[in-house]
């Protein structure tokens, strides 16, 4: 059950016991209405209910670049969010783009129950939040239906392993429409292995990729974030490269030849070797 904790001067933290660990929706002091959510101390979502555009983490910016590119401005989409946490990317895709549909699957009923009560979705957005693990939420999609999956799932703060495989982006594809985007959030350190590990696995899937992150991830002197995007077509690197150097926590982006120079010849996952993306050093999160 979830409970606030006695105080003065605004809103207190809310915390409650969910699938994942403990969750704390935990007071923005510098928005009147923002919230971070955070489990078992580990900072996962942000959400300002004055301003759902507004994106505080690095990587769900990276994320909402691409779904402001996905389409032409204020086009709606049909957006299928693997991973829900504080809804944050489905609420940025409503507020930008209004009429999008959107599937939210996301595998923590207590989380959603929490986010829900706490956070409140506007009534008029298109968003239904399904309980269901991702994959098997993800293969009760209609073929053809999305022009957006966006993978962000974790699971005790690593990726769960039946979701980085040759099978799984396969089952991500068939849910695409003709020219639709796969776009996932992927988390790794030194020596980057997992990541490398993932591009050539997309790109079994995929013929054009392009990676985003900060300089230090991808150099692998930290542990971080990088967004990997795949499409059948054409993506708009120069775009992407423009507003990933502008971010308050300039970003590269790696695209072509310099992507597989990066991937290094970094064998695909199946079903049969895959294994959970790693867990995040020490402190990482302090």
């Amino acid at each position: 059950m979830a409970r606030s904790r006695s105080g003065r001067g605004g809103p207190e933290p809310v915390t409650g016991t969910v699938g994942g660990g403990v969750a704390e929706l935990r007071p923005d002091r510098d928005r009147p209405r923002g919230w971070t959510l955070l489990i078992d101390g580990a900072p996962q979502s942000h959400v300002d209910l004055d301003d759902p555009a507004h994106l505080e983490f690095s990587y769900q910016r990276r994320l909402g670049h691409i779904a402001d590119l996905a389409a032409p401005p204020g086009a709606p989409l049909r957006v299928v969010h693997l991973g829900g946490g504080a809804l944050t990317l489905a609420r940025y895709v409503a507020a930008t783009r209004p009429r999008s549909t959107q599937q939210v699957v996301e595998i923590d009923a207590p989380l959603v129950h929490l986010v829900r009560e706490r956070l409140p979705l506007e009534r008029t957005w298109r968003i239904r939040v399904r309980g269901a693990d991702a994959r098997a939420g993800l293969a009760r999609v209609p073929d053809g239906w999305a022009d957006l999956v966006i993978g962000d799932v974790f699971a005790g703060a690593r990726t769960p392993a039946h979701l980085t495989s040759i099978e799984f982006v396969a089952e991500v594809h068939r849910a695409l429409r003709p020219g639709g985007w796969y776009a996932a959030n992927l988390a790794d350190g030194p020596p980057l292995s997992f990541l490398r590990g993932q591009i050539a696995t997309v790109h079994t899937v995929f013929p054009e990729l392009a990676l985003t992150a900060e300089p230090a991830v991808l150099r692998g002197r930290r542990f971080g974030n990088a967004v990997l995007l795949a499409a059948d077509g054409p993506l708009p690197v120069g775009e992407l490269t423009r507003r990933a150097a502008g971010d308050p926590h300039a970003g590269r982006v790696e695209h072509g030849r310099a992507l597989r120079d990066f991937t290094g010849g970094a064998v695909p996952v199946t079903d049969a070797t895959a294994v959970a993306s790693p867990a995040p050093p020490d402190g990482v999160f302090t």
